[in-house]
């Protein structure tokens, strides 16, 4: 699987995240509960990355970022907040082509939907979630019940929504919930489905911060003053 790497240390939400091996041992040696599980003190080990995540109050200075378990492990959610100097790579979320492989077969016709309103729509399609970290591992992550979770990255001008509009077309014949944010060019997030369901009110979020936004101004770029 190739990935493009970024030429920053400072990820955005959902970026994935390769940090040295000296970085993860030191973490660990100060955490003697995490560094006793074996697919935990492996993980940097066996090249898999961690997932770019907001910053929490209690965070201190650092990068903060997560590592989803898979489902077999308990699916907890790990935080972590490493060193700068730690961070080896940061590449974006895998895209849609990169996990079909990966997807189970009644998942396929919704994949290639999406890829199509995609392209329809001029906007990078990508994937976070279960499917994304079942590519990068091959370890477990999806069940019966797992959603598909999409990232769409969004540009002013678009018609937002025919775009969701045509994201819950697909969903609605999918044998999945599709679940996702559309993301703007500065990391600014909400749920596809507030937009769709004409809220006028949503919820943004970015690395630093969650707040209500009117909807009619998300794509123009508005956060609130």
């Amino acid at each position: 699987m190739s990935l493009q790497c970024r030429p920053v240390k400072s990820p955005r939400r959902h970026d994935l995240v390769f940090v040295t091996r000296d970085g993860w041992r030191a973490m660990l040696a100060n955490r003697s509960e995490l560094a006793a599980d074996p697919l935990i003190a492996q993980w940097v080990e066996n090249g898999w990355p961690l997932i770019g995540r907001r910053a929490m109050p209690d965070d201190g200075d650092g990068v903060p970022l997560g590592l989803p378990m898979p489902p077999f492990a308990g699916k907890r959610r790990l935080s972590f907040v490493m060193p700068p100097e730690t961070i080896a790579a940061v590449v974006p979320p895998l895209s849609l082509q990169a996990v079909m492989r990966d997807a189970p077969e009644p998942w396929q016709p919704t994949l290639d939907a999406l890829c199509e309103l995609g392209a329809e729509h001029w906007v990078d399609v990508r994937v976070c979630g279960g499917l994304a970290c079942q590519a990068l591992t091959s370890l477990s992550y999806l069940t019966e019940s797992s959603d598909l979770d999409v990232l769409i990255y969004v540009h002013r001008g678009i018609d937002i929504r025919a775009l969701t509009a045509g994201i819950a077309g697909i969903e609605y014949g999918a044998p999945m919930r599709v679940d996702g944010e559309l993301i703007r060019e500065d990391g600014a997030a909400v749920s596809w489905r507030e937009i769709h369901d004409g809220a006028e009110e949503v919820l943004v979020k970015t690395v630093a911060s969650v707040a209500l936004v009117a909807s009619q101004s998300f794509v123009s770029g508005g956060m609130p003053s």
